[in-house]
């Protein structure tokens, strides 16, 4: 077969999967040229995600829709979480792929290229490509929490940290290829510098402080992924000190009662629970804080699913995604009795999505009137002419909440204020500050 000298990378999953692309991309520059589309590539390459079975589907759907238009010549590959726990599956139900490897095998895949990559600390200092104003920076891979529903630690292996000079060095790239936020993400981020000898939570603070300062005052840090018994007061305090910290913290919870809790093999105190989030509130009273629930997992009753509604109560997060529980092999949950049945799930989640979305609605509600910073994504202009932007501020994340449409003038990458006229269930609408004084 011909040495290979364009490619198409195709990326699935979670941003920490984007991460990974982006550095094996870099790996191919100066070897391989990057094609439009994968019919005018010489290599395919899938960057697959395997964490619950809808994202297995995913994957397999797209790695069989690429395998029937391969044409005589190309080349094939597929690497990543899914080839990483059902390779053979891969192989059986898409023949048309040449070669599959699992996560952490890019170099190899380089190497199948015939690119000659040692290792990730040889990748060429090179410019970061960004697709908008905000950029991933993945401060550690693998996972060793015991949830029972999760089969990430298969997948990825025992949990590793980059080295804080690499990371700081990564983060100062992307701010030279324009990057105006940075987000902080990690199977587990708060659980950075564990095993260079930090006490369990407290390696990111001085870590925060580390990029807070490579990176300037006027790019943003944000923190998604962290586990609720690391947010330590040490961590509170760093992100209530730090200017360019956005208070905002995603605290994936997976349920709110003690029972299934013990059953996902989660922290189940409650009252920890109620105590971080008092800590994070009087810390950062204007603090935006997300989590992730799972609904239907193994035994799931009514009684616990009750509990969990009225923990979404008590709580008030602004931002809640909420998941049925997917049943995967090579997991704990697996085998659990009593498999709660597809059509409870999916009522489960349509209730407390309804639960959360009167919460979400009333929070943001409360910032009527007032003015923030706006990290602007896009402009265009409404159905009458009129000039409108779209952007984020310090209260959702990239791509999983909502977003900030706002008459005026800006460009994308720019920051400017914006004052805060309506609010829907998810999104706010204002103007930019400067139209509103007009």
């Amino acid at each position: 077969m011909a040495v290979a000298k364009t490619y198409h990378l195709v990326t699935l999953g979670c941003p920490k999967n984007e991460v990974d692309s982006e550095h094996f991309e870099r790996l191919l520059v100066g070897h391989l040229q990057p094609a439009a589309d994968p019919e005018s590539a010489d290599a395919i390459i899938v960057n697959t995600c395997g964490f619950i079975e809808a994202s297995q589907r995913e994957s397999l759907e797209v790695i069989r829709t690429l395998a029937a238009k391969k044409r005589p010549g190309q080349r094939l590959i597929v690497a990543g979480c899914l080839t990483q726990i059902a390779g053979d599956r891969v192989r059986a139900e898409a023949p048309g792929v040449d070669h599959v490897f699992g996560v952490g095998q890019w170099v190899q895949v380089a190497r199948l290229l015939e690119v000659d990559a040692e290792a990730v600390y040889d990748i060429p200092d090179t410019p970061a490509r960004l697709r908008g104003p905000s950029a991933y920076l993945k401060v550690a891979d693998g996972c060793d929490a015991p949830c029972t529903f999760c089969v990430i630690p298969r997948i990825k292996g025992r949990f590793r940290s980059l080295p804080l000079g690499a990371l700081v060095r990564e983060a100062q790239r992307l701010v030279e290829a324009g990057a105006r936020e940075i987000v902080l993400v990690a199977q587990d981020t708060t659980a950075w510098g564990e095993d260079f000898g930090f006490a369990p939570g407290k390696g990111l603070p001085g870590l925060l402080r580390a990029l807070s300062e490579a990176v300037g005052e006027d790019v943003w840090l944000r923190i998604m992924y962290a586990y609720p018994s690391r947010v330590t007061p040490e961590l509170v305090q760093a992100m209530a000190e730090l200017p360019n910290v956005v208070k905002y913290l995603d605290v994936p919870l997976q349920h709110g009662s003690p029972a299934v809790l013990r059953r996902m093999r989660r922290p189940h105190n409650l009252e920890k629970t109620f105590a971080m989030v008092r800590m994070l509130r009087e810390a950062m009273p204007d603090i935006a804080l997300r989590t992730s629930l799972i609904v239907g997992f193994p035994g799931e009753t009514d009684e616990e699913f009750a509990e969990l509604e009225q923990f979404v109560r008590a709580i008030e997060f602004d931002h809640v995604g909420v998941f049925t529980y997917s049943r995967q092999p090579h997991t704990p949950a697996h085998d659990l009795p009593d498999q709660v049945p597809e059509r409870v799930k999916v009522m489960r989640r349509e209730r407390l999505m309804r639960i959360q979305r009167r919460i979400a609605a009333r929070r943001a509600r409360t910032f009527i009137g007032r003015e923030l910073d706006l990290l602007v994504e896009g402009s265009g202009e409404d159905e009458d002419g009129r000039p409108v932007v779209a952007g984020r501020t310090y209260r959702e994340a990239p791509e999983v909440d909502g977003l900030v449409i706002a008459y005026g003038r800006a460009e994308a990458g720019e920051r400017v204020r914006v004052r805060i006229e309506a609010a829907g269930d998810y999104d706010l609408f204002g103007r930019l500050a400067e139209e509103s004084a007009s």
